[in-house]
């Protein structure tokens, strides 16, 4: 008896109890491998990080947008795209061009309008007479023949008799973006004694300051209709900025308004993905709670975008983006002039605050707070303390990123057309990656080969035609070092245009105004964002892991992942 097993003594291998002691052991093993299976997915779950969407190609970008994807961002030193490189270019809209056939010519003119000009050689240019304004536009389209022309404005008398403003809109004619641009240039005109007039030089772009000024579309003259509802809010590059600061016209307003502020947080001083990433969600939520957003103007530029290497504090969003367009689209406050309202009528009228220090705290949850003022508070710990943890989870089905809200500057967009309208918007490009990159052999074996001028020289045989105008986007310190390419093209780089944000430049003047006064450094955000831009204005943009090397742009073996 003492011998005998527990089993046997608790009759366990009876006949009758062996189906359920087996059935309790499969039980018992399935759930040992769920409980495994749960384990290893939690494991997965905690340390994955996607891939950063924004920077996948073109055709895949979209997608992405549209999509409520909460990709952790990782340090990328790329431009991010904004809302206007996903607007749809209307092409028909686009093609409501103004052709020379649109331009009565001076004789029509003087038939219907029977003008004398006996007596007129000599005398200051008439800038209102119909024939110069005809005139004027004529020498516009014939001379700039690889843009459109969309608008003309008034013509205004120049600096001297002989000399008048003009103002227009246009478009490449091979563009890709849905952008339409503004320039204004400086007319010298003479009438000869049969009182014809003609065109003797135009002035560079942007030399008629006159016709600067911004101007109601009233009172554009000369202007093809477009079709019913296909007038799209475009940008314009060129017009004159009111990035001017949104204000509360009364005590009224003020107590009338719903507020939503976030504070403190990990995202200050990230890449610039990075931090659009978690503005956009803090604008997604406001916009979703019917809130004005309180923003910080005031960012802090990463050390990748800088020549110390140091993170730069006191930069102004205005410098990157386009405030006016955000300002006038959505509800937005600068933070310095809500604290200065809210303490000025917080008291009197009873205002309340309503705090949030998690940000679990989902926007479905604060969509009945009545309060006046909604502040997320964040803490120390990344990354539970970055903006765009709102936006995740639960928050996905109601929160959309406003991106078409978030456009570029036009400061830095209008050197950007400066540039090409130097280059007549007829030029091809190519972006050569360098740097680290060339000489780091494990990732990228071939990438210095593959750009040397030799191997330049090669691939652009086929691809770019002799003698054009070659603009070079790269991160290759020495220049010189694409000389050779000089002996086949016309080789331009972004330095050869620094006199556009020099000192005397309107673009310093601009910007010396917001930063109160203080020189404004041309930053290595604002040269990438140039940069690139413009490479992209290329009639043929050829890139360095698409065109020049099989190398992979994120390394050996990544071509996959990379393209996907």
């Amino acid at each position: 008896m003492l011998g005998r097993s527990p089993l046997l003594r608790s009759g366990g291998l009876r006949p009758e109890n062996l189906g359920q002691h087996a059935l309790s052991m499969v039980g018992n093993v399935c759930f040992s491998i769920f409980v495994v299976g749960v384990l290893i997915f939690t494991i997965i779950a905690a340390t994955y990080e996607p891939e950063d969407p924004l920077f996948h190609p073109s055709d895949k970008i979209s997608t992405f947008l549209t999509s409520t994807s909460n990709a952790t961002f990782e340090s990328d030193n790329t431009v991010i795209r904004t809302g206007e490189d996903f607007m749809a270019a209307n092409q028909t809209a686009f093609n409501t061009f103004i052709n020379i056939t649109d331009v009565a010519d001076n004789a029509e003119i003087a038939a219907n309008t029977g003008t004398d000009c006996e007596g007129d050689v000599g005398k200051p240019i008439d800038c209102k007479d119909p024939e110069v304004f005809h005139t004027m536009m004529r020498a516009a389209i014939e001379k700039f023949k690889d843009i459109h022309f969309y608008r003309f404005g008034k013509p205004i008398r120049g600096s001297e008799d002989n000399n008048c403003d003009m103002a227009w809109r246009f478009r490449p004619k091979e563009g890709k973006t849905a952008s339409l641009y503004k320039d204004y240039r400086r007319f010298v005109i003479s009438k000869s004694e049969n009182c014809s007039l003609r065109v003797t030089d135009i002035g560079e772009y942007h030399s008629g300051v006159n016709a600067r000024k911004r101007k109601p579309k009233k009172q554009a003259v000369f202007e093809k209709e477009a079709q019913k509802g296909e007038a799209p809010s475009l940008p314009v590059v060129g017009e004159m900025v009111n990035d001017s600061l949104p204000i509360v016209e009364s005590e009224g307003a003020f107590k009338n308004g719903k507020y939503l502020f976030y504070s403190g947080g990990g995202d200050r001083c990230k890449s610039m993905n990075h931090y659009l990433w978690s503005f956009l969600c803090a604008l997604g939520e406001a916009q979703y709670l019917n809130r004005t957003l309180v923003m910080d103007l005031s960012i802090c530029l990463s050390s990748m975008y800088t020549k110390t290497g140091q993170n730069e504090e006191g930069k102004d969003f205005r410098f990157y983006f386009d405030f006016e367009h955000l300002k006038e689209e959505a509800s937005v406050l600068d933070q310095v002039q809500f604290w200065t309202d809210w303490n000025k009528w917080q008291r009197n009228d009873r205002l309340s605050l309503h705090l949030v220090e998690d940000f679990r705290v989902t926007p479905i949850k604060l969509k009945d707070v009545q309060d006046t003022l909604v502040i997320r508070k964040f803490g120390t710990v990344e990354p539970d303390n970055y903006w765009y943890r709102v936006c995740e989870g639960e928050a996905e089905s109601v929160i959309q990123r406003p991106w078409h809200l978030l456009w570029k500057s036009r400061r830095l967009m209008d050197i950007v057309s400066a540039i090409a309208a130097r280059l007549n918007w007829d030029y091809d490009s190519v972006h050569i990656v360098r740097g680290e990159q060339a000489m780091n052999k494990q990732l990228w074996p071939n990438l210095d080969r593959d750009t040397s001028p030799d191997s330049l020289l090669t691939t652009l045989k086929d691809k770019v035609e002799e003698g054009r105008n070659l603009y070079i986007a790269t991160n290759e310190p020495d220049k010189s070092f694409f000389d050779p390419l000089k002996d086949k093209y016309t080789t331009h780089f972004l330095d050869e245009y620094k006199d556009l944000w020099a000192e005397n430049s309107e673009w310093n003047s601009e910007t010396t105004k917001l930063n109160n006064g203080a020189p404004v450094e041309f930053d290595g955000y604002m040269r990438i964002s140039v940069d690139t831009e413009v490479f992209l204005r290329g009639k043929k943009q050829l890139e360095t892991f698409n065109d020049l090397t099989n190398d992979c742009k994120d390394g050996v073996n990544t071509c996959s992942t990379s393209s996907s």
